[in-house]
């Protein structure tokens, strides 16, 4: 089942092409990497879906419901989780207590913040916690944790919304490399357990081709190749894009 596709996207700034007539597809339990060297287009790309910036041309769909240039917090609603480069916690609350104000939020009750913070979702922020490894870390502040520790409480605040689509701006970003490998795995599981789509950008080739189903890549705005991660490898085209620019591709 196709959870989010995409058509024919453009957007430019001034004079700049930034996206050119971009499709893509997620299915459910899919993990879709889409990646590029820098000013290929990708963060242009999720903010268009995500609803940051309307698209100058294309349609964006949800399990078939157009949401094209819709605003962020109502396509949340609807489903769509995501998360940051940069971690979007509240470093002066628990673990918990953070998983919980999304849990609230996603129940309409923030308005009962800070009166039922400690009681409201906290079995249920528990239990999001326990399936990222991070139960036994539930009553420290954020403050005091690992970044990687942090990326996996994101990682329950996004499932609090219990989405059908995650979009994830490289979740591995700051991690060791065990780290990004075991996030990356976590990512899998839950995708496949909850069938959520995935669609992540990434600049660790390891993780990307270890861990994705299909990789979409960008060039200069343009979809240049797509397909399983051994198809992908093996484009000429992408190949001489990633090495004639000295990116990420040196061990192709």
């Amino acid at each position: 089942m196709t959870v989010l596709s995409a058509s024919g996207l453009v957007k430019s700034y001034g004079g700049v092409k930034a996206v050119r007539g971009v499709d893509l597809r997620v299915d459910a339990g899919e993990l879709l990497a889409l990646i590029g060297p820098n000013g290929a287009g990708k963060s242009t790309c999720f903010n268009m879906l995500m609803g940051q910036i309307a698209p100058d041309a294309g349609r964006v769909e949800l399990l078939g419901a157009d949401i094209t240039g819709q605003a962020p917090r109502r396509i949340w609603r609807q489903g769509v989780g995501r998360t940051f480069q940069i971690t979007a916690t509240f470093a002066s609350m628990l673990v918990r207590e953070n998983v919980q104000t999304a849990l609230m939020s996603r129940h309409r009750r923030l308005g009962n913040l800070f009166l039922s913070a400690t009681k409201l979702y906290a079995e249920g922020a528990l239990a999001l916690l326990e399936r990222v490894g991070m139960a036994d870390q539930a009553e420290r502040p954020c403050s005091v944790l690992a970044y990687g520790d942090l990326k996996r409480v994101e990682l329950a605040m996004a499932l609090a919304n219990d989405p059908k689509l995650l979009l994830m701006d490289e979740p591995t970003a700051g991690m060791a490399p065990t780290e990004r490998q075991a996030m990356m795995a976590l990512v899998a599981k839950l995708a496949r357990e909850s069938r959520i789509a995935v669609l992540f950008t990434e600049h660790d080739m390891d993780a990307v081709f270890t861990h994705a189903d299909r990789i979409v890549v960008l060039n200069r705005g343009r979809v240049i190749a797509e397909g399983e991660p051994a198809d992908v490898r093996a484009d000429e085209l992408v190949q001489r894009v990633y090495l004639g620019g000295g990116t990420m591709f040196g061990h192709v």
